[in-house]
């Protein structure tokens, strides 16, 4: 397995340029000499003057191009929405031949992106068709807390209907693998009821019980150190406190509101389950302030930290 980073530099008109550059400049030459940038050259060279560093790009870009580069910063549009979609391409391919061992995603802009024909609701959905497979699986990962979910890009109706007890059991069972990967030995996995008091013994509904607990005594069957049913308003803390490893959340809201609220600038979205690695900044394109150098990188340091670390455990 390489342990080469490829760091995809995200929307050219977002601030994906600047937080990419921002955290190359920060590296060891070790690390920097282990690290390329799928992105354009132009693009980039326009931000590190934003930025107003000098960091060494020779053979640290994949460049590829796109008409009219440097794009205006700040702007949406569908060229830099198919830009951002080529940079993802060819970074999965390079991971799929061997040539990285993990890809790291600054933030693209889902407007841009089906604007240009890309018709993905982000990152994980794409990563899924571009790879073929079958599952993919959201995990944020903080220092304290660390949540994979059941559902996260569709309805709250839709997601109700995910949370069936073979696609809860599989969650517990991607979750318990990826912790065992980063080296928690027995990971302690909570799971995250989805009526109000798990359903109050069918009071506020009966998919707690019949859907949702079935899933963690098959879990625990397969000596899967796993609990729950736990209710979510109380879960997120205990996690955090100690009491937990992960928690499976059951939908996207349920999940990225603790994380958010505890690790809002620290948080890596890592996927799981796919036949690459990757992990990515949890915060968007912010067109508000990008091109003006402004921009924090504490977000992909952490990224590409957490990638190291999964490229440093292998892959089975």
């Amino acid at each position: 397995m390489s342990d080469i980073i490829g760091i995809t530099m995200g929307d050219p008109a977002g601030v994906g340029p600047e937080i990419s550059l921002k955290a190359l400049a920060e590296m060891s030459e070790a690390d920097r000499s282990r690290t390329l940038i799928y992105g354009n050259l132009a693009t980039l060279e326009a931000a590190k003057a934003a930025i107003g560093i000098d960091v060494d790009l020779t053979d640290r870009v994949v460049d590829l191009p796109i008409e009219g580069a440097p794009l205006p910063f700040g702007k949406l549009s569908a060229v830099a929405g198919d830009a951002a979609f080529r940079f993802i391409e060819k970074a999965v391919r390079d991971a799929e031949a061997g040539k990285i061992g993990c890809i790291v995603t600054a933030p693209i802009n889902k407007e841009a992106l089906n604007a240009a024909g890309h018709h993905y609701d982000g990152h994980t959905g794409m990563l899924r068709h571009l790879t073929g497979s079958k599952a993919a699986y959201m995990l944020l990962a903080s220092e304290r807390l660390k949540v994979i979910h059941v559902s996260t890009h569709v309805a709250l109706q839709e997601a109700i209907r995910r949370s069936t007890t073979e696609r809860v059991l599989a969650t517990i069972r991607a979750g318990d693998a990826h912790l065992k990967r980063i080296g928690i030995e027995k990971p302690r996995i909570a799971v995250a009821g989805l009526n109000p008091h798990c359903g109050e013994n069918g009071l506020f509904g009966t998919e707690d019980d019949e859907q949702i607990a079935p899933a963690v005594a098959a879990a625990r069957a397969e000596g899967i150190d796993a609990y729950g049913p736990i209710p979510a308003d109380t879960v997120f803390y205990r996690a955090y406190s100690g009491a937990f490893d992960l928690v499976v959340a059951q939908y996207h809201d349920q999940g990225h509101i603790p994380i958010k609220l505890v690790a809002f600038d620290t948080a890596v979205n890592v996927s799981v389950e796919l036949p690459i690695d990757r992990t990515s900044v949890d915060h968007g394109t912010a067109f508000d302030i990008a091109g003006k150098g402004i921009a924090n990188h504490g977000n992909m340091n952490a990224a590409i930290a957490y990638a190291r670390k999964l490229v440093a455990g292998g892959r089975k």
